[in-house]
């Protein structure tokens, strides 16, 4: 019984020596892995910073765009509400033309015959001025 005795505590030594030796590996493998986990993680920290100061860049870049943006869409403000008033303008101009139009149309066609009577008045009388001065010009040559 003694044997047995002595060859369960071998067996139990054993054991609990085969089981430290998987333990060891496996704490190893777990150091490994840890020491990759930190090595990303300092990697990924540096890009983080990297990423970090990029995007300050990018957004002190964006601002000052939208920032002379605003001041050019003020401007354009300006040069539209100018251009809505040279409209407005031309606008009133043409009406008052249409208006002036309308009325000197209307003279016309309430004084058409006096408009007529003066019409023939001048032709007769560039056709007699033009008869005299061949009259005028025949007399000189004979």
């Amino acid at each position: 019984m003694k044997i047995i005795l002595y060859l369960s505590i071998a067996l139990i030594a054993i054991s609990f020596f085969i089981l430290v030796i998987y333990i060891a590996k496996t704490l190893k493998s777990f150091q490994e892995t840890i020491q990759s986990l930190t090595k990303t993680i300092n990697t990924l920290e540096k890009q983080v910073q990297d990423i970090t100061t990029e995007t300050a860049q990018l957004l002190r870049t964006t601002n000052a765009v939208a920032d002379d943006i605003q001041k050019k869409l003020e401007s354009l403000n300006s040069i539209v509400q100018a251009v809505e008033h040279v409209s407005s303008t031309v606008e009133s101009f043409n009406q008052s033309l249409h208006h002036l139009s309308d009325k000197v149309t209307e003279k016309m066609e309430h004084h058409q015959e006096k408009v007529v009577q003066v019409m023939q008045w001048g032709n007769a009388f560039l056709e007699i001025w033009e008869k005299w001065k061949e009259r005028k010009q025949h007399k000189r040559k004979s």
